[in-house]
């Protein structure tokens, strides 16, 4: 569908959505800086209120959980008005690092409020409470 040639590539370059994906060239043709996303948008219901933790020597974060929810009938197509109503919640943890931000969702954001979160996927290591061994978690 899409031609491989520098001035096709120009083109895809100029048009919004294509512009993100398309390589970017250096002057030093041994390296090719090549673009990517790490951006997250959710949209889902509170399920506790924030808290706000800091550890030592470290700034203050506000943490809360989200919850989202998937719905889909099962059944023979996509169109078919029967069949089974199946729902699949996903609870996620949301850190909130920016400072004026932080204090305001730890003060407004409540338990039950539907929300839109826009941000990143961050992945750490922690130790559990008993310090047995590092754990991975999404931030």
């Amino acid at each position: 569908m899409f031609k491989t040639d520098k001035h096709d590539e120009a083109e895809l370059c100029r048009h919004p959505i294509f512009r993100q994906v398309v390589r970017y060239r250096s002057t030093d043709t041994s390296l090719i800086l090549e673009r990517s996303i790490n951006r997250v948008q959710l949209l889902g219901r509170v399920g506790q209120d924030p808290v706000m933790r800091q550890v030592e020597g470290r700034n203050p974060v506000t943490i809360f959980s989200l919850a989202t929810n998937e719905m889909w009938r099962s059944g023979d197509g996509e169109m078919s008005a029967t069949g089974d109503i199946s729902q699949k919640t996903t609870w996620h943890r949301v850190s909130v690092f920016k400072p004026g931000l932080r204090d305001v969702a730890y003060q407004y954001v409540k338990k039950g409020s539907r929300i839109l979160v826009e941000g990143k996927l961050d992945y750490g290591e922690y130790v559990d409470k008993n310090q047995t061994e590092d754990l991975n978690a999404t931030k």
